[in-house]
């Protein structure tokens, strides 16, 4: 287990990736504090982790308001005594064409997607440069680097978290702290889930590898990036979308 003696905070952990990369992070050793704002969807994710053997502990928030990630980091502390892992995966979408777009759904998903990460680095940073060592993985998305039609304010949230991925990384990498962004494509997920099966098949088209990716698939890229393998690799983006862009 690579990961073992490890502490991770999974941001959005109860459903989609984020729950398939707390799954993964548990399989390699290590404990866990999840976040969420679902409480129900929160609980039985964690549940289902115990159940098979991981650590975790479970603590409703929403990330953006800095409040409450910072008692999600002092639990954490408090719990395992160190935060080894971030994993910034929280996100919602209110899409909209940007002409109709009201103010109210480019700050819900700004504040979330943008500010979230933010507030979730800050928070952890004291710990880590304490400790002189982490691993910061952001979830950015594929759209943050092509655009989308229809989700000004989500492709704007998720550029953002590259060019803070790449800031972050260069203030805190003298001290052993990686910073790096994964950019999945079109992942089967509930987001996807709810488009229409026509505008499915039309993307599906558009993928040189003919399909949606896996949580799961995803999952394998942020372990790796979590894990002393990846120590050497800072201040990236890591794009895992069967070709779409390229």
């Amino acid at each position: 287990m690579t990961l073992h003696g490890k502490v991770a905070v999974v941001t959005g952990g109860s459903r989609g990736i984020g729950r398939a990369v707390a799954c993964a992070l548990a399989r390699e050793g290590a404990a866990l504090t999840l976040c969420a704002r679902d409480r129900v969807a929160l609980e039985k994710a964690a549940a289902e982790l115990e159940a098979s053997g991981a650590q975790v502990l479970a603590i409703q928030a929403d990330v953006a308001q800095a409040p409450q990630v910072e008692q999600v980091v002092e639990g954490c502390l408090e719990r395992f005594g160190s935060v080894d892992i971030l994993v910034n995966n929280a996100g919602i979408t209110r899409d909209n064409l940007l002409l109709r777009m009201k103010d109210e759904e480019w700050e819900a998903v700004l504040s979330t997607n943008l500010k979230g990460v933010f507030h979730c680095t800050r928070a952890v940073l004291r710990p880590m440069l304490k400790q002189r060592g982490g691993r910061i993985i952001n979830l950015t998305s594929v759209v943050g680097v092509m655009g989308n039609a229809g989700q000004a304010n989500y492709v704007a949230a998720k550029a953002g978290i590259i060019g803070l991925t790449k800031a972050a990384a260069k203030e805190v990498a003298s001290r052993g702290i990686t910073v790096n962004a994964v950019a999945p494509g079109f992942i089967e997920t509930d987001m996807t889930h709810a488009l229409d099966p026509g505008r499915q098949e039309e993307i599906r088209s558009k993928i040189p590898l003919g399909r949606f990716g896996t949580p799961e698939e995803v999952a394998e890229l942020v372990v790796f990036l979590a894990s002393d393998r990846a120590a050497y690799i800072t201040g990236q983006v890591l794009h895992i979308n069967g070709g779409l862009w390229m």
